[in-house]
């Protein structure tokens, strides 16, 4: 779950000056800046990536601690989402109204997130007021109050949203699809937790995952705007240098995904049915990643230029959309697909993607898709950086994924580098093998083929 507070000083007017010299970076921070990174190392020895837009007086910080949904308690799924939810909602001296109305009296963006494998989050300020920024996004970090008030605040928001989920079938289908590849492991989990779960989440809970998880030896940072290198050094001591050095982190096992091979059924009264599928994917640092992007690119990842969207969709209209896309995780790599059809055209859908997937594999890409979709990786990819917010996040990935300060500057030439045997390769190995299906609806013609979740 990602909590935002973007507020303004006079309600509005400061608001909108932040949203306007952050739509000002487009046209000043780019890809070409974004490769300007400097490698900054505080008096205190924490890591930094710097990129300097003094163009723009805004400041953008975003970093990453290793340790996300998969720290949460077997029987507590749910609580770093929790945490991310309650860190700004006071802290230090500060109730969750005084720390608010800092935040909208000054513009200060602060957004917290828990993904499976890592807890993130990230500062947006103008120049003027990143000290006060800087001192909030400590107190978060060092000194969140959880006081019960904020805790049931928070709590009955997540139950909401919970209980609306229950009856979402993408939802569903997702939850489904995880609960099954992944039984018995951190991943199988749903981030957001259950109904039950969150309940029993409590402040003690929450201050123990904070101190287990935010530490300084595995803290990834990546700082974008008007600030020099000195300065941005005496920042990273001041927000992180009081967290404890090492993390206290549950070892969590590589894992491959299970049920594979498998289709599954889940009944619901919707009018549409909604298919979830996935498989064994490549790594992020497997020398057959960037074929493999490129096969996905082609099989579903690529929205309208895809095989399957022009199959499934331009071809017999059995869908308004199909996707595909890769996932490697810290201790597993995925492919993961998604459609939603009519009731009545679920057998036929099905058929067509595994009838793709096998065709795909089987074949591999043609040169005229191959040669396309390496013109567009590498045009697009300047759209990645086209704002500081997107610099500073993307810095930040590059670091977890642990692929060098520069990266950026050797990415494209990775992609050109690829050859149609590395895509034919890639694709046998992507795709030749069996997925597992997650249907979510009331399907004609498709049942499961598995004794497992035949019902809701």
């Amino acid at each position: 779950m990602m909590h935002n507070r973007f507020m303004a000083a006079g309600r509005a007017a400061a608001g909108i000056v932040l949203a306007a010299v952050m739509l000002a970076g487009l046209s000043v921070a780019s890809a070409r800046a974004a490769t300007n990174i400097e490698r900054v190392v505080s008096p205190g020895g924490i890591e930094a990536w710097l990129v300097r837009e003094p163009a723009v007086p805004l400041v953008a910080l975003d970093f990453a601690f290793a340790g996300g949904a998969n720290e949460d308690p077997i029987d507590k799924p749910g609580l770093a989402s929790m945490v991310a939810g309650l860190i700004d909602e006071g802290a230090g001296d500060l109730d969750a109204n005084a720390f608010h109305e800092k935040l909208e009296e000054h513009a200060i963006e602060l957004a917290f997130s828990a993904g499976r494998d890592h807890f993130r989050g990230s500062l947006r300020t103008l120049g003027t007021n990143r000290d006060l920024a800087f001192d909030l996004l400590r107190l978060s970090l060092t000194a969140p109050r959880f006081d019960e008030p904020a805790i049931e605040r928070i709590r009955t928001q997540i139950l909401s949203d919970l209980r609306r989920s229950a009856t979402s079938p993408n939802e569903i289908a997702s939850e489904r699809w995880w609960e099954e590849a992944f039984p018995l492991h951190p991943y199988g989990r749903p981030v957001h937790g259950t109904v039950d779960s969150i309940p029993r989440v409590g402040a003690d809970d929450l201050r123990t995952y904070a101190k287990r998880v935010f530490a300084r030896s595995q803290l990834k940072i990546a700082i974008v705007g008007d600030i020099d290198a000195a300065t941005a050094g005496a920042v990273v001591d001041r927000v992180f240098g009081a967290l404890p050095e090492k993390p206290e982190l549950a070892p969590v096992a590589d894992v491959k995904p299970a049920g594979l091979g498998q289709r599954i059924v889940i009944d619901l009264d919707v009018p549409q049915a909604v298919i979830v599928f996935g498989g064994e994917g490549v790594s992020r640092k497997d020398p057959d990643f960037f074929p493999a992007f490129i096969v996905n690119h082609i099989l579903g990842g690529g929205s309208l230029s895809s095989r399957l969207y022009r199959e499934v969709r331009e071809q017999r209209g059995l869908a308004y959309g199909i996707w595909t896309g890769l996932a490697p995780l810290a201790h597993t790599a995925l492919i993961t697909g998604s459609t939603a059809t009519r009731a009545d055209r679920t057998a036929d859908t099905l058929a067509i993607v595994e009838h793709e997937l096998q065709r795909l594999a089987d074949n591999g890409p043609t040169l005229e898709e191959l040669t396309k979709t390496k013109s567009y990786l590498i045009g697009s990819y300047a759209l990645s950086f086209d704002t500081s917010t997107k610099i500073a996040a993307q810095l930040v990935q590059i670091q977890l994924d642990g692929l060098g300060i520069n990266y950026i500057t050797r990415r494209n030439g990775l992609i050109e580098g690829v050859t149609l045997a590395d895509t034919q390769r890639a694709a046998r190995r992507l795709l030749g093998g069996k997925m597992l299906y997650t249907v979510v609806g009331r399907p004609q013609g498709v049942t499961s083929t598995s004794t497992k979740g035949s019902g809701g």
